[in-house]
């Protein structure tokens, strides 16, 4: 036997120890990560690609103008009404002005109407008493021409004068009805015409009040595009407004991890810009309703020849928790990791409430035309004059 007979068997020796120890720990590995497949991993799906999404409220004009001021900067914080941007106000002034003034001519002028349907009353009442002496003069004369009292052209004059009263009635009734019609079932302050003029004042009053642009929200300037100086037109965008507390997370799950996702779910959520030190509660509050490729501009045609299958992605809205996001702020865009526990599956694929109020809503541009209605009743109660006396005169 040769000297060599003993190494090899102890390297064999070795070789037969070293695979059996790389055995073993491949055994336990898989033992250990079945059992945690068992009892935890087969309930979670995860993902990385997730992004921060949230709320962009575009400060956008209404009416046209030159900008005057810029109420912030970008990255500041603004609150709910802060003024971020002011425009020219001279011509909406002038504006303004032009339009109170018509409503002070246009009660001054509905007054001549209700002047004038009471001129007109007057006028049939003066035509219906000289009919009825017309009549009186007639009938008197008609009794003494059987006596050879009258003569025949005084007789026929009084019938002629009385035929005249008549048409004189007729015409004051025509004269009178005409001018009622305008004025009918209303008074000096509701007539049509002043509430077309009140309304204009109302518009102008608007365009004015629309020259400073607040906040709709509060939150933190972004995407400023706007100049001091510059010359903007209605829907433009100016600069945008970020509420930071209203921001969730969309993460894109391949359509296999979609069978066991329900609504409600919870979900561990964690951030690049933190790392694994911060972890956000949230849970599902919706699935997207399509592909990202079926909303994208231009959809994918499969219908060719050299067609490929690709896994596609559909959209998971997860809300997180107001407090977390308080101490920890995040930002639009952000990559994020997320993992859904799938334990209970009794959710809801589709969501089934309805919302009885706004889901979002400001109440800033409530009041702006808070102090319209008391300048346009200050400019009538000026220009409306009350009549020195009423006709007594019963209407027909």
């Amino acid at each position: 036997m040769s000297d060599t007979e003993p190494a090899d068997t102890g390297n064999a020796r070795k070789r037969r120890l070293g695979l059996l120890a790389l055995a073993a720990t491949v055994a336990v590995a898989a033992l250990v990560y079945g059992a945690f497949w068992l009892l935890s991993g087969r309930f979670h799906e995860s993902t990385n690609d997730a992004y921060v999404a949230g709320n962009m409220v575009q400060i956008t004009p209404q009416i046209a103008g030159i900008v005057v001021s810029i109420g912030a900067e970008e990255t500041d914080s603004v609150h709910q009404g802060d003024v971020l941007v002011a425009l020219n106000p001279a011509d909406a002034q002038v504006a303004l002005d032009r339009t109170k003034a018509e409503l002070a001519d246009t009660v001054r002028q509905v007054q001549q109407l209700f002047s004038s349907t009471r001129q007109f009353e007057a006028g049939v009442a003066m035509s219906e008493a000289g009919l009825q002496r017309a009549e009186e003069d007639l009938q008197r004369r008609a009794g003494m021409d059987t006596a050879g009292a009258v003569s025949y052209e005084d007789l026929a004059h009084t019938q002629q004068m009385t035929t005249l009263a008549g048409a004189g009635l007729a015409r004051a009734q025509a004269q009178y009805e005409a001018s009622r019609a305008l004025t009918a079932n209303t008074d000096a302050a509701h007539h049509p015409q002043v509430l077309a003029a009140a309304a204009r004042v109302r518009e102008a009053y608007l365009a004015l009040q629309r020259t400073r642009l607040p906040s709709p929200v509060s939150g933190y300037v972004a995407k400023r595009a706007v100049q001091v100086g510059q010359r903007v037109t209605p829907g433009e965008t100016l600069l945008a407004v970020v509420p930071l507390e209203q921001i969730w997370v969309d993460a894109n799950f391949k359509e296999v991890q979609l069978r066991h996702l329900r609504i409600g779910q919870p979900v561990a959520v964690t951030a690049d810009i933190y790392g694994d030190d911060i972890e956000y509660s949230g849970r599902i509050v919706g699935l997207g309703l399509g592909t990202g490729s079926a909303f994208s501009v231009l959809p994918a045609q499969n219908a060719t020849g050299n067609w490929i299958k690709v896994v596609q992605r559909v959209p998971v809205r997860i809300e997180l928790d107001r407090e977390q996001l308080r101490k920890h702020p995040l930002r639009i865009g952000l990559s994020m990791q997320v993992s859904v526990d799938t334990r209970n599956r009794d959710g809801n694929v589709l969501a089934d409430r309805s919302f009885a109020e706004a889901a979002f809503s400001t109440p800033v541009f409530d009041a702006e035309l808070h102090n319209a209605d008391a300048l346009i009743a200050d400019i009538i109660a000026t220009n409306l004059v009350k009549p020195l006396a009423q006709s007594s005169i019963r209407r027909p």
